[in-house]
């Protein structure tokens, strides 16, 4: 048996390079408070906390829930860590609802962090893991030859990166949370910057924050007391996960099988048959520019090799068929273990109405979905402003 669940708050600190005016615990804290002030409500309010977080030497502190149990208020409370590599925030959202939905637990706080600046993702990336492909490159270095053969495959124009990129920094700018604030960028500008790892230019990839987001999931008690408040809630419509190995014989990169039957898997749960015409807003994890028309396909709002026909044609921006990040994206902020939840909190801000200029027209049903590890973590919601039959 399944209980219903809906996002009754969400919180979220403003995303820099360097947070050096508060320790991590301070920074976590600052998500959780707004999230708990967005619900009307307190910790002592919470049943159980859910933590996520990328991988430890991202940021250099093993094991960091152990000594942040207390600043995450979860002293007597059940306390829970998710890892899924980069797709963690996402994931930590699935298993806040899933425990909601289960009837576990009335209320539950989901909180995600990253602090980069304390290390360096590209050097923890880098070094030797037993029994695994080493990538020596980091992330831009290892996703490159994806997008390429993305490119090759679709035959996509050479500026479909750069329009992408373009029009998540200028939503960007329109985001008070947002790291980087580009109202004046340009498809042009960003084809003059640096190349960095063909054909991934400098303002096609995602900065390094230091940032943390949280969100309150609750039963139905809980959501009718929002309510009643006059307040909309964020119904949780549907989940999934899904994963795959890193490497193996014929394994699909620019087309993920895990990423493909977590899409399948979502829209069969949330009664969804035309994702396109369905969803009203999507939060897309797509750290460098190239990854929106990929994934506009893993997703199945795009047949393969046409989701870069979406973008060309302006289909993704806000006012079109399918806003893609209407927030501003991972390519306005990257704190990497918070970045997969603050794509489902902004897609729960979006049918709560309450994304501010970044509000999305009539947004009754968002996407909300990350990705992680070598795109072989896959963690997506949808959520909706009516509670599902």
């Amino acid at each position: 048996m399944s209980f219903p669940a809906a996002v009754l708050g969400t919180g979220q600190t403003h995303h820099v390079t360097k947070r050096s005016d508060v320790s991590m615990a301070g920074m976590v804290r600052e998500a959780i408070d707004r999230a708990l002030a967005d619900a009307d409500l307190t910790m002592a309010d919470i049943d159980a906390v859910v933590i996520g977080k990328a991988p430890d030497m991202f940021e250099g502190v093993m094991m960091p829930e152990l000594y942040l149990a207390d600043a995450l208020g979860a002293p007597g409370k059940p306390l829970l860590r998710v890892h899924t590599a980069g797709s963690v925030g996402g994931s930590t959202g699935v298993v806040a609802a899933n425990l909601v939905q289960g009837g576990v637990h009335e209320r539950v706080l989901a909180v995600a962090w990253e602090k980069q600046s304390e290390s360096n993702a590209m050097w923890a990336l880098s070094i030797p893991v037993p029994f695994t492909m080493p990538v020596g490159a980091g992330a831009g270095g290892y996703f490159a030859p994806h997008v390429r053969s993305y490119i090759r495959r679709s035959n996509a124009p050479g500026h479909i990166g750069a329009m992408v990129a373009a029009k998540d920094r200028r939503n960007g700018a329109k985001n008070p949370y947002a790291h980087l604030k580009q109202p004046d960028i340009t498809m042009e500008s960003v084809l003059a910057s640096q190349m960095l790892w063909d054909p991934i230019r400098f303002d096609e990839t995602c900065p390094s924050s230091d940032g943390a987001c949280a969100v309150v999931i609750g039963g139905e008690k809980s959501a009718a007391a929002v309510e009643a408040s006059g307040k909309k809630v964020a119904w949780v419509h549907a989940t999934a996960m899904r994963t795959e190995p890193t490497t193996f014989s014929g394994r699909d990169q620019v087309n993920p099988q895990a990423g493909r039957d977590a899409a399948a898997a979502l829209w069969k749960q949330a009664g969804i048959t035309d994702p396109l015409s369905e969803i009203d807003a999507a939060e897309i994890y797509v750290p460098f520019s190239w990854f929106e028309p990929m994934w506009l396909e893993n997703l199945g709002f795009a047949a393969p090799g046409d989701g870069w026909k979406l973008t060309d044609k302006g289909e993704t921006e806000i006012g079109g068929t399918l806003p893609v990040n209407p927030s501003g994206g991972v390519l306005s902020s990257n704190p990497i273990g918070a970045s997969g939840m603050i794509r489902f909190a902004e897609a729960a801000k979006q049918v709560m109405g309450r994304a501010g200029a970044c509000q999305v027209d009539n947004a009754r049903k968002a996407l909300g979905h990350a990705y992680g590890g070598g795109s072989q973590y896959f963690s997506m919601w949808v959520v909706g402003s009516e509670r599902p039959a």
